[in-house]
């Protein structure tokens, strides 16, 4: 064999030995601060990129693990390998195969800190076992501030409320438990009256919206209209605002009168 073909044996070998990956190659995007309610859920949005083709969920193996100790687990598909104060508390909600590695922390401990990194191993198809091709994403970790009460809700712009006229008010929620979203109810109004509305915000922040439509009346006026949001896990929170209806008949009564003042010049 020749020096030239020598060459190119080793280079075509190199070629099947070598890992799928290089380490330069893993790249991770996970949201590094964000805030949990104690006792409710929290999202860790979490994404992951490598080359080549795209590879199918069967073959990916997604771990969360503390960041200065990777055999602290706080999920893994090994329920066993699991820290027991995170057993059945955690679940992968990404599809892996979509590169999708996003995290649920259910019932919100207030030692849950973190930092949660993500790792992603791939497996041999006939085993399961994982291959060299591994890596945890250490520099992009997750922290958790805990909030023990919950954040009232609040309301949109207020304006002024007519009686007989339909009036709209809206009152909405940031929270950051997206895969439970918080109730909103009011003290007045049918679910028929109400539209709800989900709006990604970021970084794993959500708002829940709610929208009443209703026709005031003469008995409303002075009133409370409260807006109450209850979260995952049963904790609630409420705002209120004092309702100021006026009559349509006093707007009656003004137009008379501007008119009667002009006919007398």
């Amino acid at each position: 064999m020749d020096h030239k073909r020598k060459i190119m044996m080793c280079l075509t070998l190199a070629a099947v030995f070598s890992p799928v990956f290089g380490k330069e190659d893993w790249k991770a995007t996970v949201v590094k601060n964000i805030e949990a309610l104690v006792g409710s859920c929290v999202v860790l949005p979490c994404t992951f990129t490598h080359p080549g083709t795209q590879l199918s969920n069967s073959r990916l193996r997604g771990i969360w693990h503390r960041k200065d100790n990777w055999n602290e687990i706080f999920y893994h598909e090994d329920n066993t390998k699991i820290q027991d104060s995170f057993k059945g508390r955690t679940k992968l909600l990404g599809y892996l195969g979509d590169d999708n590695c996003t995290l649920e922390i259910d019932d919100v401990k207030d030692h849950d800190n973190g930092p949660f990194c993500f790792r992603v191993e791939l497996v041999k198809k006939d085993d399961n076992k994982p291959t060299s091709d591994k890596f945890s994403f250490v520099e992009e970790c997750a922290e958790i501030k805990m909030l023990h009460d919950p954040r009232k809700p609040k309301f949109g712009p207020l304006k002024s409320a007519v009686e007989g006229k339909p009036y709209t008010v809206t009152c909405s929620i940031r929270h950051t438990c997206s895969s439970h979203w918080p109730e909103i109810t009011w003290n007045r109004g049918s679910k028929d009256d109400i539209i709800e509305v989900h709006k990604d915000i970021n970084g794993g922040i959500w708002e829940t919206e709610s929208i009443l439509v209703f026709i005031p009346e003469e008995k409303d006026d002075h009133t409370d209209l409260t807006c109450t949001a209850k979260f995952h896990g049963g904790k609630s929170s409420s705002t209120a605002f004092m309702l100021n209806v006026k009559r349509e008949a006093t707007y009656w009564f003004l137009f008379v009168l501007k008119k009667k003042c002009c006919c007398l010049y």
